[in-house]
């Protein structure tokens, strides 16, 4: 299938319902509406074909562009692409998610969460943060910057109710990745998490809720899946 081709299906699986409730929560024109689930049974004729992936993206329309992110091969795309796919992403779905996800499975991970992280773009710094977070939820401890993390989890409790608000967002879940990824650093996520308490964030007009940190965390404990490690983040 070509970028046409994949863009008329993708038209015929997209509902006004599911349209509206993307643009709620924050999506951008142009797209049609399609469920994250119907998106994956895309993904086969568009995996073989990272170019296509790529085509998808630079359309613009919102669901090309997340079937992108489901489809493409992390290890082919380059840090110029990430950093592009980056700009280019209008709304937490594709920025938080899309790009976020593919980032962290890339080889340019840390080095490109570390530079979005500390970005003036709300959508891009949202994304720093979301990368480094998959990246801790499938990277085995032993393989992480223990005390880059440490690190971070003191910037977060010192600027995150003073930050943009999907910044806000992204950095609470940091806390609950390392808290929840990382046993070695349990108590200090939960420590902190405690320090920061709720965060509020403007979800507009959604039922959506932020989740407090110190009950994910424990929760996670609480069912014995702390430190259990992500197949993959690119969902």
């Amino acid at each position: 299938m070509n970028v046409d081709e994949i863009l008329s299906k993708l038209e015929s699986l997209g509902t006004s319902q599911t349209k509206e409730v993307y643009i709620r929560h924050g999506a951008k024109e142009p797209l049609y509406g399609v469920k994250v689930g119907d998106l994956k049974k895309l993904v086969k004729h568009v995996k073989k074909d990272q170019d296509l992936a790529f085509e998808l993206y630079d359309t613009g329309n919102s669901d090309a562009m997340y079937l992108a992110g489901l489809s493409v091969n992390p290890n082919l795309i380059t840090k110029k692409r990430l950093q592009d796919w980056a700009e280019k992403a209008n709304w937490y779905m594709l920025s938080e998610h899309t790009v976020a996800g593919v980032a962290a499975e890339s080889p340019y991970a840390l080095e490109l969460a570390r530079e979005w992280m500390s970005a003036d773009e709300e959508n891009i710094a949202s994304s720093g943060w979301a990368t480094f977070s998959n990246y801790i939820s499938i990277t085995p401890d032993e393989q992480l910057p223990i005390e880059e993390i440490r690190t971070l989890l003191q910037r977060v409790k010192d600027t995150v109710h003073t930050e943009p608000n999907r910044v806000r967002y992204t950095m609470n879940g940091f806390v609950i990745s390392v808290g929840s990824y990382i046993p070695d650093l349990q108590k200090e996520a939960l420590a902190i998490a405690d320090s920061i308490g709720k965060v509020e964030v403007n979800v507009g007009q959604t039922a959506c809720k932020v989740p407090l940190a110190t009950q994910y965390i424990k929760k996670v404990a609480d069912k014995g899946k702390l430190g259990i490690k992500r197949k993959t983040c690119i969902c």
